[in-house]
């Protein structure tokens, strides 16, 4: 007898772990990108011509890549199943609600605009709340625009 794979049917703890994961993500990222804008401000405080520092090509490519080793083993572990459906939205999109949420109400709104993301298209990972998790990310998406581009 063939029988089909049927979803997963807590989807909460997954999508919950999903949220925690981009709340830390987000926060690390946040982090780590202002201590290397204040490192590069006192480094290139004394030159007056174009300071390129190491750290400061490297920070979007290391958070980015860190990102993405973080996102694909916790999604394998919490059985989010189309991790290419979900990751390349999450860390190709996700700079836009964390700006916005840290222009509009500083640092601590970045970690819930990290959760909310990750949380909303680790949704969009099950068929049955495709359709939730994608309108959640279209209007957080949306919502970014129109904060950073008002």
């Amino acid at each position: 007898m063939n029988t089909p794979r049927t979803e997963p049917r807590p989807v909460l703890p997954r999508v919950s772990g999903a949220a925690a994961t981009g709340a830390v993500l987000a926060t690390g990222a946040g982090t780590y990108l202002s201590w290397v804008r204040q490192y590069d401000d006192r480094a290139c405080a004394t030159t007056a011509s174009i300071c390129v520092t190491w750290r400061g090509v490297s920070a979007i490519p290391l958070t980015m890549t860190i990102a993405v080793i973080v996102l694909t083993v916790v999604y394998k572990r919490l059985g989010i199943r189309p991790r290419l459906a979900v990751i390349p939205p999450t860390f190709l999109l996700a700079p836009l609600p964390l700006a916005a949420a840290q222009s509009a109400a500083g640092w601590w709104a970045v970690p819930l605009a990290g959760a909310a993301w990750a949380g909303s298209l680790a949704l969009a990972a099950w068929s049955r709340y495709r359709i939730p998790g994608v309108t959640a990310s279209g209007v957080l998406l949306l919502a970014s625009l129109i904060v950073l581009y008002h």
